[in-house]
């Protein structure tokens, strides 16, 4: 007599991985290590490589190459014996179980795990979407920085830039632009300008108090203009961009950048798994949507219900391994294991000047040379392992 294990083995099944995030990448390559028999594995995403978080900073400050900082999902899915799809998905049918994209046909899964990011929320904010630069998608944001630094030699000084968001993010971008711009070669009279708006009246508010102000010194240090307690009410063109906040206070520029509070794509809520108030998807401690457990989801997308945590990458990489043993369990048969996510993580934040700061909970250590040089090696470490 057969057992239901074996006949779950037997069958074939199809699991999709939508969207190129850290998890799915550490899990493509568990999936190398470790083949899963009579289940084809496929990829869909947008593009053919994807960004490690923990490099990009480094990247825009002009530290990194783009393969240095870059997954290859092509090769990657490939040494997996997983399916590679390029395409924007729109929409999934969970009546019959299909992903919908722009281009492609509909794909059926029997399995669905989604890592797809975010993106910030621009939607509330008028000329947001038709004038700023969004963090996200990353490859946006770097096509439009390489373009700006490779015309900038043609703009009229001032230079201006503004930043929208003081959180960790757009504290790294700030840094790391400045950077870039510092090492370029401009005629002395360009003057660059960068302006970080940020509505609360400090920055970075869900990290240590000693954190902030460490990072605001070094954010004046190098000149950058802070723009606190103010938010932007509206965005348009005229000669140059203009940036409206709601105190009255106005600015005129050359680019925006908007690194704001992460949001999930429109299309998710329409397809019936339950999300929370602002549409990311609700999963266990199994990493599994609450309302479909054939659905799992990890990354910046997924809200752990009981275990919520902010919106960083350092999450998605440790989701990998869990998520694929899951992935595994599932097809077997198997109980699922949990998943806890730690409460406090290391976090070091480059400064653009060839040092970072460490933070851990309520314990900092101010910015160093060795502490970069440790960032350095465990981010090259990490992408070794996709090489």
């Amino acid at each position: 007599m057969t057992s239901n294990a074996s006949k779950t083995t037997t069958k074939q099944k199809n699991i999709v991985l939508l969207g190129g995030g850290h998890s799915h990448a550490i899990l493509l390559r568990s999936l190398a290590d470790k083949p899963l028999p009579n289940v084809n594995f496929s990829l869909i995403t947008e593009n053919r490589d994807t960004p490690y978080s923990g490099m990009l900073p480094g990247h825009i400050a002009g530290f990194y190459t783009h393969d240095e900082c870059h997954i290859n999902l092509e090769k990657l899915t490939n040494f997996a014996g997983a399916k590679l799809y390029i395409d924007e998905v729109i929409n999934l049918d969970l009546e019959n179980n299909k992903v919908i994209s722009t281009h492609l046909p509909e794909i059926e899964f029997d399995i669905l795990s989604i890592d797809i990011g975010s993106t910030p929320a621009t939607i509330t904010v008028p000329g947001a979407k038709e004038y700023a630069i969004p963090a996200k998608p990353v490859s946006i944001l770097l096509r439009e920085w390489d373009k700006f630094c490779r015309e900038i030699i043609h703009y009229s000084p001032p230079i201006r830039i503004a930043i929208v968001g003081g959180g960790a993010g757009g504290v790294e971008l700030a840094l790391a632009m400045r950077a870039k711009l510092n090492n370029l070669n401009l005629h002395e009279n360009q003057e660059i300008e960068i302006h970080l708006f940020h509505r609360d009246q400090e920055l970075m508010p869900s990290y240590h108090l000693f954190m902030r102000h460490l990072l605001t010194k070094v954010l004046l240090q190098q000149g950058i203009k802070l723009n606190l307690k103010e938010t932007v009410c509206k965005i348009e063109k005229l000669e140059k961009l203009h940036l409206n906040c709601e105190s009255g206070l106005t600015w005129e520029g050359d680019r925006i950048f908007w690194v704001t509070q992460a949001s999930a794509p429109q299309w998710l809520k329409t397809t019936g798994v339950k999300t929370d108030k602002n549409g990311f998807i609700l999963v266990n401690e199994q990493l599994q949507s609450l309302s479909h457990p054939h659905i799992f989801a990890t990354g910046d997308i997924a809200t752990m219900v009981n275990y919520p945590r902010s919106k960083a990458g350092v999450f998605a990489v440790r989701q990998g391994k869990p998520l694929f043993a899951n992935l595994r369990r599932y097809v077997l048969g198997k109980a699922l294991k949990p998943y806890i996510p730690q409460a406090k993580y290391l976090s070091l934040i480059g400064t653009g000047d060839g040092k970072a700061i460490a933070n851990r909970g309520n314990f900092t250590l101010p910015p160093s040379r060795l502490l970069w040089l440790w960032k350095d090696c465990l981010d090259r470490r990490f992408m070794q392992q996709f090489k």
